[in-house]
């Protein structure tokens, strides 16, 4: 049997090919989601965060000598807080949305009402 031996740069290079290899197909499963329906705020979100965390956390995997694992941690975490971050801001749309339309009814309401004052006047000076 053979023994092989590996210095700490080649696993060190293999594992930033790997680590780049995993954002790598992170991208593009996250543009081949895109392909149908518009992302909703909360799915960009989550993509984005997904996106973020992997290569941040290749980074900071890549300097502590573990970009793999710094990869899936960032990935993981940048999921949840993409996620949460989007969900409050759909949230948010969502009732600036509602909001407005109550705003727009009442403004209708208002307008029937001056139109009917206006009708009552016209109708007590022809009498």
């Amino acid at each position: 049997m053979k023994t092989v031996k590996v210095s700490r740069l080649d696993m060190t290079v293999s594992s930033r090919r790997l680590a780049a290899l995993v954002v790598a197909v992170t991208i593009a499963l996250g543009l081949a989601g895109c392909s149908g329906q518009p992302l909703t705020t909360r799915e960009e979100g989550t993509a984005i965060g997904a996106g973020g965390g992997a290569a941040t956390g290749a980074v900071i995997g890549a300097i502590t000598g573990n970009p793999l694992i710094g990869t899936v941690i960032g990935a993981g975490l940048g999921t949840v807080g993409g996620f949460l971050v989007g969900n409050a801001v759909q949230n948010q749309q969502a009732q600036n949305q509602q909001t407005q339309g109550q705003i727009q009814q009442q403004q209708q309401e208002i307008q029937r009402q001056r139109q009917q004052l206006e009708q009552l006047k016209q109708q007590s000076e022809t009498e």
